[in-house]
């Protein structure tokens, strides 16, 4: 069984048990989150459902792993012979879920 969810602007192909990192989301680690209106797309093996936009009765329960930070990423700029240096550094906050149930009512 696997569904796909919009999750942060992003959609996701998930499965339970499945562990993925996200934009940061709300939430204290251990904390569930419930997706109602946010799943697009349910596979149980014999049927596929597609919402227009989401499935009705559908649902996705994931529980928030931890916070952390992404690799830093260095956006560098320069103009030769202008002595025009820009050094700039970013760190994504992310977030961990674990898949725990996908039901489809």
């Amino acid at each position: 069984m696997y569904a796909v969810i919009k999750l942060s602007g992003k959609q996701y192909k998930v499965e339970p048990g499945m562990v993925f990192e996200t934009d940061r989301i709300e939430g204290a680690p251990g904390d569930s989150i419930v997706l109602g209106d946010d799943v697009l797309l349910v596979n149980d093996g014999q049927e596929l459902k597609v919402g227009t936009p989401s499935v009705t009765g559908a649902c996705v329960e994931l529980e928030v792993v931890e916070h952390l930070r992404g690799k830093k990423l260095i956006a560098f700029k320069m103009k030769r012979r202008k002595r025009y240096r820009v050094k700039k550094g970013h760190r994504q906050e992310l977030t961990r879920v674990e898949v725990k149930l996908i039901t489809l009512g």
